[in-house]
């Protein structure tokens, strides 16, 4: 039957899931978050959080939300806002992606961008820093706040856990990126009470601070941060890689050769899900599935572009598996 919605938030496809065998040499699933009006997995996490801003009395009709982001998140809630009347005042940095800014936009959200990082917290730090003056300015704005907000968890500890479960009930390792940790927080929640046998490995950029790494540059929107995100337990997380940003465009490349045009943060979950599994030696009777967070398009201008590429970082990346 045909599928008819009268809302955006409505739209989410949760059952696709692509094995890149052919692609990577092995076994490895995946599963693609990125088929909805936002385009990412963050569209679970956003309309968790305003929907307990709604129940709890804190967002009324005709009210305003900031947050702050690196686009995805950005995007997400731009769609909530516009479909049930919010304005919504995102802040991200330079590094968002041109698209996302213009998504955001076309959606009615105020962008603010932050073009100098924070000494010590780099763009994350600097953008947490204008949001609160935003505040300061404007008492009658709304702070989701992601990094310590628990509806950035609980929305994937209610629908993403549950669903890979559902599906592979035989499930050995997973892999989450590392990002404000809400996806991989929630996952790793879900399947150390239900299944506590699944391996969570969390998948974090080179240069992100999240797991006690040293802080350097990160140009690749997405995963990592510059502030740990005070919703991370690390207790839930049996391990860490951590991949750099050469390796995840490598990867990203790798895949659009084979007709998937997928994200920055995707090519650098599937990237560490490689290393780990190489690492610990497991086979294709292992069954290892990484999550998605979301497509290409958005990444057209930078990680699909050979100039900025170039520019970026010198050199066209290599394959990162080559040598394996």
């Amino acid at each position: 039957m045909a599928a008819v919605i009268s809302s955006p938030l409505e739209f989410n496809v949760e059952d696709i899931y692509v094995d890149l065998q052919h692609v990577v040499g092995r076994r490895l699933l995946l599963k693609c978050e990125g088929f909805n009006f936002a385009g990412s997995v963050k569209l679970k996490a956003a309309v968790e959080m305003v929907d307990a801003l709604e129940r709890d009395g804190r967002l009324r009709p005709g009210g305003a939300l900031i947050e702050s982001s690196s686009g995805n998140m950005g995007v997400a809630l731009s769609m909530v806002a516009a479909h049930r009347g919010y304005r919504f005042v995102c802040v991200t940095d330079v590094r968002c992606n041109r698209a996302a800014r213009r998504w955001m936009e076309a959606l009615g959200s105020e962008v603010h961008v932050i073009s100098e990082p924070d000494r010590e917290g780099g763009f994350l730090a600097a953008r947490l820093a204008h949001v609160r003056e935003l505040l300061r300015a404007n008492p009658g704005y709304v702070w989701l706040n992601q990094y310590a907000n628990p509806g950035n968890w609980r929305g994937h500890y209610r629908t993403t856990g549950p669903e890979i479960a559902k599906a592979f009930p035989d499930l050995d390792v997973l892999f989450v990126g590392a990002g404000t940790t809400g996806t991989l927080m929630g996952c790793a929640r879900y399947f150390r009470e239900n299944q506590p046998g699944v391996t969570v490995v969390a998948v974090d950029s080179v240069g992100s601070v999240t797991f006690g790494a040293p802080a350097g540059q990160r140009l690749i929107p997405g995963l990592g941060t510059g502030v740990r995100p005070q919703i991370l337990e690390e207790s839930y997380v049996d391990d860490v890689v951590h991949v750099s940003e050469c390796d995840t465009i490598a990867m990203c490349r790798r895949m659009v050769r084979c007709g998937f045009l997928f994200g920055g943060s995707t090519g650098t979950v599937v990237c560490g899900a490689l290393e780990w599994l190489r690492a610990n030696r497991a086979g294709d009777e292992l069954t290892a599935l990484a999550i998605a967070p979301d497509m290409g398009v958005n990444y057209l201008d930078t990680v699909y572009d050979g100039k900025w590429v170039e520019r970026s970082f010198g050199t066209a990346p290599t394959d990162p598996s080559a040598d394996h």
